[in-house]
């Protein structure tokens, strides 16, 4: 079995049973036995761990801006960038074809990887591990977080989609009203694959779109909530 030393050593963790560890560094090109239903686990262990470590860290931060930090924290970008930092790359188990393609450098391979490897140690351990490795991970990040809050809704929505290999939201003008010299602008936001559709009004395009997009990513946290019941 390879030696995984260096990997468990940036991770802050010694696996009891390295072959936990190899499977979730096994993408479904290698074997049919691979990491995607780990992802499914670290995906949400992420999430609340993320989540409470900002709600701890920035008491004075709203919901909306709670939310929107947490969005960008768990994003593929960021999965990304961690996966780089330690190394990732170069442990993931991958069929010849994905290897000749570059999937070891493939965002959405590397991002789903870290996934898996949080949830690598959740099962290896504990879900109180799991959280320690992933502070670990993100500390740079948590203690920077709240310059993400200027960071625009349409970026965090788009990034937030991504992250869940979901497509682009729709943007469309729904109308306008009022006088030329004060014009209001509707408009919806769309996304087909959560069947979200909200409307909301701006003074320009631009505007409306934001407002739009903050909306939808509150309709999300709404769809995720009903979904864990």
């Amino acid at each position: 079995m390879r030696d995984y030393i260096k990997l468990q050593e940036l991770l802050g963790y010694t696996f009891n049973d390295l072959a936990i560890l190899r499977l979730a560094l096994t993408h479904r090109s290698y074997s049919r036995q691979n990491n995607e239903r780990m992802e499914f686990i670290g995906d949400s262990i992420l999430d609340y761990v993320i989540a409470m470590n900002l709600y701890s860290r920035y008491p004075k931060c709203s919901e909306g801006d709670l939310s929107k930090i947490r969005a960008a924290l768990v994003s593929q970008d960021t999965l990304v960038e961690i996966a780089n930092k330690i190394g990732l790359g170069e442990y993931l188990l991958l069929g010849s074809g994905e290897e000749k393609s570059g999937g070891r450098k493939r965002p959405s391979i590397l991002g789903d990887c870290v996934e898996a490897l949080i949830a690598a140690v959740a099962l290896d351990s504990s879900d109180i591990m799991a959280a320690k490795v992933i502070e670990q991970l993100f500390d740079e990040y948590l203690d920077n977080a709240e310059q993400l809050i200027s960071k625009d809704f349409k970026s965090i929505l788009q990034e937030c989609l991504q992250s869940r290999k979901l497509g682009l939201p729709i943007y469309q003008l729904h109308g306008t009203d009022g006088p030329d010299h004060c014009m209001v602008f509707h408009m919806d936001c769309i996304i087909p694959a959560l069947k979200i559709k909200v409307t909301a009004q701006g003074r320009n395009k631009k505007e409306a779109s934001q407002v739009a997009a903050q909306r939808a990513l509150a309709e999300i946290e709404l769809f995720d909530a009903h979904s864990e019941i």
